[in-house]
């Protein structure tokens, strides 16, 4: 059987050898005669591999003791809410005279998903939302196609916000806050207020780089469909001040957290109050110790220079393709994603009166340099007008 090259945006690809170990796993987990997707969740087994995975995460991202590990379901969207209704009853608990337009919740806006997160909050209530920036308004043309710059007075964060929001990697828009401190689009910690409360969605580079400042967040969260394992777990680092008693700050006039969204839950019963996705937590266990098996608890810098380098790549056959008039990046230069590439295919098109004819090349771990070098060789015969297969 010959595999496909996917460059799909999500559930991604991921590493053959891992999907032949699952394969053996769906069988038989661990000598147990019984497969994973069967085993009880609270089997000695399961809990066992589920501390590992746990484990593996804080070596790879180098998780202080400040901060715990939770796995839950629903996808970053589903935190969409549960990080409004969890800071919210944390704020409660701070600060419980305050009316609700006190409660101010900072929003960065950079593109589709930051954009859905912030709509959320305004739905849910109990505070009012600040929009920190919103990159259309920096676009010629509105659109999500830049990260503002931190060297201009662009960013106002509020004073005393219950949490402070970015999406550090727009899947949909292809644009990343980027991962060099020294330029101008990385995130702007050094204009946070004090203590800020902030909150990263890391759902689609969440694994393949360090995270910048991971100390000084008050919760990230992931999806790991991306560059960890299969759709349906969702990973969270929280900082233990923000798991809070919930029914103690409704008591105290904050929005009523459910049960299973509630931090609180997940961390008192050790992310297993109830059935957890077990497939997929196995899968990306499986992920997370070829990564360390291949590189070593470093391994995340060795996935940032992978990262950086098959990016440049696809980038570079990018502007080939736009001197060419075939291609035309729908991203500003100094914003560009090293995960997901945007463009659009024009060659001819306009002509035909033809538009949203739009690519998107995404380029997660389980991708390798070859398969880009496919992808390049492929843009790059097109781009210049040569027969492609």
């Amino acid at each position: 059987m010959t595999r496909v090259l996917n460059f799909g945006a999500g559930p991604s690809a991921l590493p053959e050898s891992v999907l032949k170990q699952a394969g053996e796993g769906l069988l038989d987990f661990q000598d147990t005669g019984i497969g994973i997707a069967e085993i009880s969740h609270r089997s000695n087994e399961f809990k066992t591999y589920l501390q590992g995975v746990e484990s593996d995460i804080k070596k790879l991202l180098k998780v202080p003791d400040s901060h715990v590990i939770l796995f839950t379901q629903g996808g970053g969207s589903a935190q969409f809410s549960a990080v409004v209704l969890n800071m919210l009853a944390r704020h409660h608990e701070l600060y419980p005279a305050l009316e609700p337009q006190q409660r101010v919740m900072d929003y960065i806006i950079t593109g589709s998903w930051s954009d859905k997160a912030a709509k959320e909050a305004r739905r849910l209530g109990g505070g009012t939302v600040n929009v920190v920036v919103d990159s259309r308004k920096l676009s010629a043309q509105e659109k999500f196609d830049n990260i503002p710059s931190h060297r201009s007075d662009t960013y106002k964060f509020s004073r005393n916000p219950v949490l402070i929001y970015y999406c550090a990697n727009e899947t949909v828009d292809g644009v990343e806050f980027s991962r060099d401190e020294g330029n101008e689009t990385s995130f702007p910690f050094h204009l946070l207020p004090e203590h800020a409360p902030l909150v990263g969605d890391y759902s689609s580079s969440f694994m393949s780089h360090p995270i910048p400042r991971l100390q000084d967040h008050a919760i990230i969260y992931a999806g790991v469909q991306k560059n960890l394992g299969p759709a349906g777990l969702t990973v969270l680092i929280v900082r233990k001040d923000c798991i809070v008693d919930v029914d103690k700050a409704t008591q105290n006039g904050a929005p009523p957290v459910p049960l299973c969204t509630a931090y609180q839950t997940l961390a008192k019963h050790h992310s297993l109050y109830n059935t957890p996705p077990v497939l997929s937590i196995y899968i990306t266990g499986l992920v997370l110790r070829k990564m360390i098996q291949d590189f070593g608890e470093d391994a995340l810098e060795k996935y940032a220079a992978l990262s950086a380098n098959k990016s440049a790549k696809v980038y570079d056959a990018l502007k080939k393709g736009e001197e060419n008039g075939v291609f035309k990046s729908k991203v500003r230069g100094d914003s560009g994603s090293q995960m997901n590439v945007v463009f659009d295919f024009i060659a001819g098109a306009e002509a035909l009166n033809m538009k949203g004819l739009r690519v998107r090349v995404s380029l997660y771990n389980a991708i390798t340099e070859d398969q880009v070098q496919t992808l390049v060789d492929y843009m790059t015969k097109f781009s210049e007008g040569k027969s492609v297969p």
